[in-house]
Parts: structure tokens; C-alpha cells; sequence
């Protein structure tokens, strides 16, 4: 069970990445929420920030998120990755238009498929 956490995290630029972690409506889900740019700057600290911790069901929330480079786009393709491979479930929810190019882009919007809001992430999941 993951408690909520708050982590502010320093990038090179003016921007700081935090990142939240809050429960989800379902047993075993966490919501990671992110603040800022997903960036190189920042890149290392969220990874070792989601290898820590190993819900069931994970759902990013970038709604905070103004843009990302194609190393944090890296960084939420291999936190899928591990997600998947253990069995878990990875959920991306609150992409701007910016983002959502970036995923278009790269074609990844086909494999990441990202919901509007948590609460439709959410709602995607099957009841227990």
C-alpha cells in the first residue's frame, strides 16, 4: 500500500518536477501524480521514484505536466515495460495537446492509450 508521498524534485532548469503518490479508488492502485516537465533534468529521480514502488495498478497523471522530451517519453515506455512484465497494469491519464503530439508522433499513443482524467482511468478498470 502506498501511503501519499510528495517529492519535489530540482531540474537544471527553472522548473521543478514533483511528484505525488495517492491511492487509488481500487485496492492495489496508485496514482502518481506529476508536476512539471518530464525531462533528462529530471529523468533519473522518476525512474528510481517508480521502480520503488510496484502497484498493481499504476496510473501516471501528467495533467501538471506541460511538456516531455523523448527521454521522459523513454522513461514511460520502460515504466510500462516493467509494469507489464510483472503483471501489472499501467495507465496514463491527463495529456495536454502538446504531450499527445509527442505520443502521436512516436506512435505510442497506440500502445500507452491515455484517458482524459484519472477518473476514467479509473472507471476502465474492472470492478473487483
Amino acid at each position: 500500500m502506498v501511503r501519499d508521498r510528495v517529492l519535489t524534485l530540482s531540474a537544471m532548469r527553472s522548473e521543478p518536477l514533483t511528484l505525488t503518490w495517492k491511492t487509488g479508488d481500487q485496492e492495489g492502485t496508485s496514482i502518481l501524480e506529476v508536476a512539471g516537465p518530464l525531462i533528462m533534468n529530471n529523468l533519473f529521480s522518476f525512474q528510481e521514484e517508480v521502480a520503488r514502488v510496484k502497484p498493481q495498478v499504476l496510473i501516471i497523471d501528467l495533467t501538471g505536466s506541460p511538456y516531455m522530451d523523448s527521454a521522459g517519453l523513454g522513461s514511460l515506455l520502460n515504466t510500462y515495460v516493467s509494469t507489464e512484465k510483472r503483471g501489472g497494469k499501467f495507465l496514463l491519464s491527463g495529456v495536454n495537446e502538446r504531450i499527445y503530439a509527442l505520443l502521436e508522433t512516436t506512435k505510442v499513443h497506440v500502445l500507452l492509450k491515455p484517458f482524459p482524467t484519472v477518473k476514467a482511468a479509473q472507471e476502465s478498470l474492472p470492478s473487483k
